[in-house]
């Protein structure tokens, strides 16, 4: 068994697989879904620091939960004044005091990078970066850590001299997403990037981008000699890809098919968890959008899909869900 394990400043992290930061996904239900496939360390989706410093209900509502995980975890902020983002991860740290402040500085999103003028167009501005990173750094007693892009452009790839700015400004990790701002999540990411991060900087460096399998996983650690994998799309509806990653790198060993039974489980699993931690109609709306990610590769999905997405009760989609589970022991 080979030791995984690896630190973020004081905090120990059991091995190498994270779970992405990802909008409408990465929340506490999910995380929780991944905890329990093993995952060593999770983000949360993108958080606004303005929203919490205003006190918003419905933004310090997505937390909800965060504390009943038993793994290191961060809470990612996305801003452009570092006196905001600073007192945002102080109200973060005083809520949640053994969270790791994250700093989004990577998405792609108009809405957030352009709009915001957060988010990748940081990494268009390396000095507004370092003030932002040593405020929030001043600010909590936790280790901080920053998400980046390789650049805003092809004409502007600059995650090396980024990467430096935020280990000199105090941060304790750095995640890089091999593709720039204008790829969005198009392309090919381009791993030799994470490479030339990590040895330029000493603290830890987490890669992603294109990790699809446990295959693609080890093949980044060998090849860009990253401390860890952040996976993200690919997961989506497939929570099993942590606990093959985890068992490939840990143990060698290969993946199982997960059976019908297991993956109808999981989805029922999920809305359980989703209607514990917010109201039966958010569970609804957003296991929606879950089920869908699911059911992709299962057999004739097709008219189960439209059925869910007509559901309006939880009740309605464990019915759909047990209908297709009868269909699926037929096959």
């Amino acid at each position: 068994m080979i030791n995984m394990k690896w630190n973020i400043g004081n905090i120990e992290i059991k091995n190498q697989v994270v779970l992405a930061p990802m909008a409408g996904v990465s929340n506490p239900t999910y995380m929780k879904i991944c905890e329990d496939m093993g995952v060593g360390y999770a983000i949360t989706e993108l958080i606004s620091a303005e929203a919490i410093v205003r006190n918003n209900k419905k933004t310090l509502d997505m937390l909800k939960g965060i504390d009943t995980l038993n793994m290191p975890v961060a809470i990612q902020l996305f801003g452009s004044d570092p006196n905001v983002l600073a007192t945002a991860a102080k109200i973060i740290n005083d809520l949640y005091p053994e969270a790791i402040i994250d700093i989004n500085m990577g998405c792609p999103v108009p809405k957030v990078a352009i709009k915001n003028e957060s988010g990748s167009a940081l990494l268009k501005n390396p000095q507004k970066i370092k003030e932002i990173v040593a405020a929030v750094v001043q600010a909590v007693d936790v280790p901080v850590t920053v998400k980046i892009r390789s650049g805003w452009d092809a004409t502007s790839i600059n995650a090396v001299s980024v990467a430096k700015v935020i280990e000199e400004a105090g941060a304790k990790a750095i995640a890089i997403h091999a593709r720039t701002r204008s790829q969005g999540y198009s392309g090919k990411a381009d791993w030799q990037i994470i490479k030339k991060v990590v040895d330029a900087v000493k603290i830890p460096v987490i890669g992603n981008g294109d990790i699809l399998t446990c295959f693609d996983a080890k093949r980044m650690l060998d090849e860009t000699g990253c401390k860890a994998v952040m996976i993200g799309r690919a997961v989506m509806g497939n929570p099993w890809l942590i606990k093959e990653t985890v068992n490939y790198l840990e143990k060698g060993l290969l993946p199982e098919t997960v059976s019908y039974d297991e993956r109808i489980d999981m989805m029922e699993y999920h809305l359980q968890k989703l209607i514990q931690n917010s109201t039966e109609r958010e569970a609804v709306l957003e296991m929606r959008g879950h089920i869908l990610n699911y059911l992709k590769g299962l057999p004739e999905n097709k008219e189960i899909k439209r059925f869910v997405c007509e559901c309006k009760t939880s009740q309605e989609i464990f019915q759909v869900l047990e209908d297709y589970r009868k269909f699926l022991l037929l096959k």
